[in-house]
């Protein structure tokens, strides 16, 4: 197939466009080419909202958008092909207000969340123009994705803390949940809905088991072979300052995806695939002054 990445240079993108690249497919990224690209694909370079004709003559037998934020982003894309068949964007969970009751279903009315703020009512507005617009095309929903080439301070901060052999501050009793997926398990969906182009065209993704940071974070540690040791800290420091996730806990219903796909990959697997990343890509990880604010704010 020619499939058309938006992105490719960091994480998910950069994932997606390798995968599909090392399946045989004629992968094109389309950036700005600011930074290096990724293995096996043919640049097009540009920024989506000033694409002019740069698309054009092309075809593409799928287009992968995992950077569409806005509706004008999808707008811009969109209009700069010759033709669109298979269009499967990545959205977010933050489509769903923290109101509605949970797990979220696709059927959930979208609407401002409290955490998410503008980017989760960007994305629903990105969702909105691509579906009146690109009526077949498909919209994925994940919670937090994870594994190789993960860029964002999440499970990078807390391997950072075990090689540096840390007491890890885990917020409160560390019973709030977290849902993840890993990179690798998002793009054999994406292969599944390109095969079978199933009737549904929006879906949850994410692994059906949730994971509370005691024991996400207990399981990074062991992952890095060091021995963890935690100190709660009581909600009167902003969790952001000091910790990855928001104080928010959320779960998605991913029924649908399972019957397309009934396994995921197993988290302590994902996160030792994260780790052998991690340690040869430290410079690639955008850290944040979490650090700082223990040592220096946290008596």
């Amino acid at each position: 197939m020619n499939i058309l990445v938006t992105g490719g240079t960091v994480f998910v993108s950069r994932y997606v466009a390798e995968y599909f690249a090392k399946k045989g497919n004629q992968v094109f990224v389309l950036n700005r080419n600011t930074r290096s690209q990724p293995k096996g694909v043919t640049l097009i370079e540009g920024d989506r909202n000033c694409l002019a004709d740069k698309l054009k003559g092309y075809h593409f037998d799928a287009v992968l958008d995992v950077t569409a934020y806005t509706g004008k982003d999808i707008e811009n894309l969109i209009n700069a092909l010759d033709e669109i068949n298979d269009y499967i964007f990545i959205s977010s969970s933050a489509v769903y207000p923290e109101t509605m009751p949970q797990p979220f279903k696709e059927e959930t009315p979208c609407g401002a969340n409290f955490v998410w703020g503008s980017y989760g009512l960007d994305k629903i507005e990105a969702e909105k123009y691509l579906e009146k617009h690109v009526p077949h095309a498909y919209i994925l929903r994940p919670p937090y994705l994870y594994g190789p080439m993960q860029n964002i301070y999440r499970e990078p901060f807390v391997f950072e803390c075990a090689q540096k052999d840390r007491t890890f501050y885990i917020p409160k009793d560390g019973s709030m949940n977290l849902q993840f997926f890993h990179v690798e398990d998002l793009c054999r969906f994406i292969e599944i809905i390109l095969e079978k182009k199933p009737q549904n065209h929006i879906f949850n993704v994410g692994n059906d088991e949730v994971v509370s940071i005691n024991e996400w974070v207990r399981l990074c540690y062991e992952t890095a072979g060091k021995e963890l040791k935690i100190k709660n800290v009581d909600g009167s420091y902003p969790q952001r300052s000091y910790f990855s996730f928001h104080d928010y806990e959320y779960r998605l219903d991913v029924s649908r995806q399972k019957e397309l796909m009934p396994d995921t990959k197993p988290l302590a697997d994902g996160l030792k695939e994260s780790y052998e990343w991690y340690c040869g890509h430290l410079d690639f990880v955008n850290k944040k002054p979490y650090l700082d604010y223990i040592d220096n704010e946290i008596k």
